[in-house]
This record gives structure tokens, sequence and C-alpha cells, in this order.
């Protein structure tokens, strides 16, 4: 994936993961995930049929994220 930013995105992504000892790549992975995991608590968490659907075993390997 590529993602084009504008230059003091870029700057603010670049100063964070270095305070966090991380890789670029590393911290927006980490960021993706969190908000992720934010949007489908708030998604699931709300609809008891959705919550249904997606705990199967089918998709249980997201659960890995």
């Amino acid at each position: 994936m590529t993602l084009d930013v504008e230059p003091e995105l870029h700057r603010r992504v670049k100063m964070m993961a270095a305070r966090r000892g991380l890789s670029m790549r590393d911290f927006c992975v980490g960021a993706i995930k969190d908000r992720l995991a934010f949007e489908l608590g708030k998604t699931i968490g709300s609809d008891p049929v959705l919550e249904e659907l997606w705990d199967n075993e089918d998709d249980a390997i997201f659960d890995e994220l």
C-alpha cells in the first residue's frame, strides 16, 4: 500500500514514530489497527446481527489482526 500525504502530516508521523522507536511503517500499521478495532467495536458492539455475522469460524482469521 502506498499513501500520498501532505508534507506536514508526513513530518508529524515521522516524528511520532521516532519518539516511539518505531519505523514509520510500524507506526502507521499500528494506527490503522487501532482505528479498525475502534470502528469495529462501535459497529459490532451496537448491532447484535452484525456481531453474530462477524463472530464465526470462517472469519476467525480476522480476530488475529
